[in-house]
């Protein structure tokens, strides 16, 4: 478990966030397509490694999680995505769960699915230099929803690749996201956020893994995106740490997900995290918040491939520096 320990003291390391690189082969090629790419293996390839390199990338982003088809592919020099990322001084991830799918018993709602051989592709993944894994879970609100069957199953689901990935020296990342679909208040959120953290503690003790080698990705706790009023950073912060407060010391540490925030308010209520005291860090594993801006200056073009990182690079650099504000307000 030391290993996992310090891998994971590492992905939250004062200053630094995890880049989320993952989406699946489907929707990066939609993504792709509309940013008007073809979605072509080369073609994910590439934006993937104009992400990863990205000059600079490892003063704000202590490592990058990548999809399964990512992590097999190389740069364009020959050298494999796992060796290449870790001469630029950031850890490689890989995303091992295949996808939300729906729930048997349970209408309209979904259990995480990938449990079928893990110990094997885990242990695949960390020969090809994998240091972390992620699993993530989602739970949306509606009436009833998410009921305890969900809840439990995705708990359960995620404690299960936890003890499986330290079992294989590879730190997990667990991320049961509640969704901002819907019109709910932000209480609704706190409330069903408290919820779900509960059962995964809960699961995760009972498979003994170990919290000083995990990292959580939980979800912001905000209003959905259908509410008409927007509340601001700093009661997202109030109403975010309130819930994070069960979660025992020996936590690694936080690393948000964006959840389809605006760039810049994801930021924002990142930032207003810092003013609140906490046994572990804070900070940010974003995908869209981060990446939708490089493809939307790339979209393609050899020509503008500085010119995405350079996007990349602007939204690093603004969430390493919320995240630096901790620092200069308390002792971490």
């Amino acid at each position: 478990m030391g290993s996992c320990r310090q891998i994971a003291a590492q992905l939250v390391a004062p200053g630094k966030g995890v880049l989320a690189a993952d989406e699946s082969i489907a929707t990066m090629s939609g993504r792709l397509e509309k940013a008007g790419v073809e979605a072509t293996a080369e073609n994910r390839r590439r934006y993937r490694e104009l992400l990863a390199s990205t000059p600079g990338l490892s003063d704000g982003a202590s490592g990058i999680i990548f999809c399964d088809e990512t992590l097999g592919q190389e740069f364009a020099d020959g050298t494999p995505f796992a060796q290449a990322v870790r001469a630029l001084g950031v850890l490689p991830g890989i995303k091992v769960d295949t996808g939300a799918k729906p729930c048997p018993g349970l209408p309209g709602e979904t259990v995480t699915e990938g449990l079928d051989g893990l110990p094997a592709r885990l242990a695949h993944h960390a020969g090809i230099g994998a240091a972390f894994a992620k699993w993530r879970a989602v739970f949306v609100i509606a009436d009833g929803r998410p009921s305890a069957g969900a809840i439990r199953g995705n708990a359960n689901a995620l404690a299960r690749y936890a003890a499986a990935c330290q079992e294989a020296g590879i730190v997990p990342i667990v991320e049961p996201e509640v969704l901002m679909d819907g019109a709910h208040a932000v209480e609704r959120c706190g409330a069903v956020t408290a919820t779900v953290h509960a059962a995964v503690r809960e699961e995760l003790a009972l498979l003994g893994v170990d919290l000083a080698g995990i990292v959580l990705k939980p979800n912001m706790v905000v209003e959905g995106r259908d509410h008409p009023e927007p509340v601001s950073p700093e009661r997202v912060a109030e109403a975010t740490v309130e819930v994070l407060r069960a979660w025992p010391a020996e936590l690694a540490g936080v690393a948000f997900l964006s959840g389809g925030q605006p760039p810049e308010r994801a930021t924002a209520n990142l930032e207003a995290m810092q003013h609140h005291a906490t046994p572990w860090p804070l900070t940010f594993s974003f995908g869209r918040a981060l990446v939708d801006p490089a493809l939307t200056a790339w979209h393609g073009d050899p020509a503008l491939v500085e010119a995405g990182q350079a996007a990349l690079g602007e939204r690093v650099a603004a969430n390493a520096a919320a995240v630096r504000r901790r620092a200069r307000l308390q002792p971490v």
